[in-house]
């Protein structure tokens, strides 16, 4: 699932082309990818696009007449630059915005069709998409801990849950937790305040540094293979290959749609979490799928 960083390189490719351009037209290729029926789609067309937002993982156009297009690519969504005259691919395309000079592409690739687009009318309606996460970047290493501590659960599900924290997911939650040496299991409730400061570094600095990142990669360009598996993660994705920091080979730690990756010398202690008390933990505190976890 594109996060933070992926979601914001996106969005400054999408300004450089389309902000102050008027949408000529949405075409849909799928039935299922919009979710709203009012206001009707064919309303959009002809106004022009004011800037752009980012609201958790989701994307928002914000056009003329208080209209919003909310975009989001949950797992599998991605969006691609089309030239003029370029045919948006085949099967995977949901929808495509375009442009006098070029068109968004929404696609997803799989079968589940768990992207998608809305069409909301006025500010009240765009600001009803917000899970109330905080937002790590703009925050401070008090309003951390106090949303830290508000619920009690592992360290895994309180940076992943939207209502707490806006627009990190699976893969830099691996990320964070490996930065900050803290165990993914280990609950909100046990962390002392050193844990707590090195923690919200981790995350500011591990969301920085792949913004940056992904920001030089893509350059002039629209960004490509977007990916929650990237070269140079530490962990993420790293099952069995060894630990940039220690050597010791990745962990991992697999229930419902979720997989987490943690290093064991790193983070637990050299203790593998794998046995009948972490299986209960994870039933009562994880999200069963994907749709659970952004609701």
């Amino acid at each position: 699932m594109p996060e933070l960083p992926d979601v914001v390189v996106y969005i400054e490719a999408l300004e450089r082309r389309v902000v102050g351009r008027t949408l000529d037209r949405v075409r849909l290729l799928s039935p299922f990818v919009l979710r709203t029926a009012v206001p009707p789609i064919a309303s959009a067309e002809g106004k022009r696009v004011l800037g752009l937002r980012r609201i958790g993982k989701r994307i928002v156009l914000a056009l003329e007449d208080e209209r919003f297009l909310v975009i989001h690519l949950m797992v599998a969504g991605r969006l691609r630059w089309l030239s003029p005259g370029t045919t948006p691919p085949g099967r995977i395309t949901l929808a495509v915005l375009e442009f006098a000079d070029g068109a968004a592409a929404f696609t997803e690739a799989g079968t589940k069709r768990r992207a998608s687009l809305h069409l909301v009318h006025g500010e009240a309606a765009v600001n009803a998409f917000d899970a109330g996460g905080l937002e790590v970047l703009q925050a401070d290493l008090a309003a951390f801990a106090q949303r830290l501590g508000s619920e009690n659960h592992t360290l895994k599900r309180a940076l992943a849950d939207p209502r707490l924290f806006s627009g990190i997911g699976n893969a830099y939650s691996d990320e964070i937790l490996h930065r900050a040496r803290l165990s993914p299991v280990a609950m909100t409730s046990s962390l002392d305040d050193e844990a707590v400061a090195r923690l919200f570094e981790a995350a500011r600095a591990t969301l920085t540094a792949w913004t940056d990142r992904l920001r030089a990669d893509a350059g002039a360009e629209f960004p490509e293979k977007v990916t929650a598996f990237r070269d140079g993660m530490a962990v993420h994705g790293r099952y069995r290959q060894p630990c940039p920091v220690c050597g010791a080979p990745v962990q991992r730690i697999v229930y419902a749609e979720h997989e987490t990756n943690y290093c064991a010398r790193c983070q637990t202690g050299g203790r593998l979490l794998a046995d009948r008390a972490l299986s209960r933990l994870l039933r009562g505190d994880w999200p069963r799928t994907l749709e659970e976890m952004e609701e």
